[in-house]
């Protein structure tokens, strides 16, 4: 797990899509496919990003979290490594608990300072938890479900995406936005895969 936390952060220390200038330089160049997920011998050959966008019901599940804030995308990184690589990860080893899910991440906004939350899904609520730490329960809300498939820095465009679904199905979001950080960004060997066969699922609560 420590080894996902870590990659996993490297990829988080570049979003600049949370900062405003270089949202401004990424062109919406974006192919947006529904409900087709990718196939996993699929080839891309292309540079855009690729989003499938799915309306569904949100999971039912309690997520152990912790919040915090940062002032730049450099403090997000590294508030972000020490809550999934220290504070969860010890947590969970120390009360034996396996995580049923990927690690998630709830932002207020897409530009600094940062207001998150961030947590894993457990299968259980545990009465005992560590200084700062909650459980968010999750479940039959509606959400519509960016499949994002590309450079983490790119994701900006499936926020864009489904702020214009939304739009288009006359719906208004119903709570803040959060990701799901599908796949390992790294192999078992630990080579960085080719990002446009590495998920990250951005979520919109609506109703």
């Amino acid at each position: 797990m420590k080894l996902y936390f870590s990659i996993f952060l490297l990829s988080i220390s570049l979003i600049s899509c949370n900062d405003d200038k270089d949202k401004d330089k990424i062109k919406p160049t974006v192919l947006v496919k529904k409900d087709v997920p990718l196939g996993k011998n699929d080839t891309i050959t292309r540079s855009a990003p690729i989003i499938n966008i799915t309306d569904t019901t949100e999971n039912s599940l309690y997520v152990l979290c912790f919040k915090d804030s940062a002032i730049n995308t450099i403090r997000l990184s590294e508030k972000l490594g020490i809550i999934y690589g220290q504070k969860i990860d010890s947590f969970l080893k120390k009360s034996k608990i396996t995580p049923i899910g990927p690690p998630m991440a709830w932002y207020k906004s897409q530009k600094a300072p940062f207001f998150f939350e961030a947590g894993i899904p457990v299968a259980k609520k545990i009465t005992k938890l560590p200084k700062g730490a909650y459980f968010k329960k999750m479940g039959g809300t509606r959400v519509v479900v960016a499949h994002f498939y590309g450079p983490y820095e790119e994701t900006v465009q499936a926020y864009q995406a489904l702020k214009e679904w939304l739009a288009d199905a006359h719906k208004k979001q119903n709570g803040a936005p959060y990701e799901i950080y599908v796949d390992d960004p790294v192999d078992e060997k630990g080579n960085v895969k080719d990002p446009y066969k590495v998920q990250t699922d951005i979520v919109f609560p609506y109703r």
